[in-house]
């Protein structure tokens, strides 16, 4: 082990084998957003993409909570500002949230507690939610006569359907664990006590895999949706010819011809 603490604001991140867990720092507020960690957010992306050895993400909360959404003081204050001011700064908050979901490593979102308004929003960015047994999800913008940011309008409807996300945004209502796992928004649920260390061991399995064929396969299943399959078939063999080059194909195909067990084997390592 080598755990590698960065300095931040509300934030904390540790790289540790492979492993990088960047964890909010406001229990107080239930880790809402405040100006200082969403410059953290920035400032851990610059640290994990300038950081070879890093090959997963994980995003999680302190105290009991995920994020409990925008801080509501922040958001008196941005009240006496200019309409153009507000659009300014969710515009640059999608600056980093763009780099958070096209990261390319598998990006895991371990939630505990409250993931309500942006905290649902930035969850919904990573590639894997896994939930605890008490956690509760909301884009409750609604509430506050806001309209979803960070995001969700785009993700959500992508993951659950255009009526189930036009439901829960127009009610803003909660979704426990059981129903988020139901719908598709949720990996997989954990006890409160274990979700730390399942969402470790979850990352894990990931630290053997081929980085750069993950992150090629990662953006290509991002452009989906709105790329026509002529334009994903071209990035389909340019991003193949690329990996086929690379040194972890090489040595994969040479230990499958010996006989050796791949470096990378998900199923072999669930039963390990």
């Amino acid at each position: 082990m080598n755990a590698r603490p960065t300095p931040l604001r509300h934030a904390t991140l540790v790289i540790d084998d492979g492993v990088a867990v960047f964890t909010h720092q406001r229990p107080e507020a239930r880790n809402a957003l405040s100006a200082e960690l969403l410059e953290d957010y920035s400032d851990m992306l610059d640290a994990v993409e300038g950081d070879s050895g890093v090959r997963v993400l994980v995003l999680t909360g302190s105290g009991g909570s995920f994020c409990a959404g925008g801080d509501l003081k922040s958001l008196k204050a941005a009240r006496a500002q200019p309409p153009d001011a507000i659009r300014r700064r969710v515009m640059n908050a999608h600056g980093w949230l763009q780099r958070l979901r096209n990261l390319e490593m598998p990006v895991i979102a371990a939630v505990d507690g409250a993931a309500i308004g942006a905290g649902f929003s930035i969850a919904l960015a990573a590639d894997f939610i896994l939930a605890s047994s008490r956690a509760l999800f909301s884009l409750s913008f609604a509430r506050v006569g806001l309209v979803p940011d960070l995001g969700a309008a785009y993700i959500l409807p992508r993951l659950v359907g255009l009526a189930v996300a036009k439901e829960l945004v127009l009610t803003a209502r909660r979704v426990d664990a059981n129903e988020a796992k139901q719908l598709g928004i949720v990996h997989a649920i954990h006890s409160p006590e274990a979700l730390a260390e399942e969402a470790h061991a979850f990352a894990r399995r990931f630290v053997a895999g081929p980085r750069e064929a993950m992150g090629f396969s990662k953006r290509l299943l991002n452009m989906s949706f709105e790329s026509p399959y002529p334009l994903l078939a071209e990035l389909e063999g340019a991003t193949q010819a690329l990996a086929s080059s690379l040194a972890y194909h090489t040595a994969a195909v040479t230990a499958f011809l010996e006989g050796q067990p791949p470096a990378y084997d998900w199923d072999r390592q669930r039963g390990a």
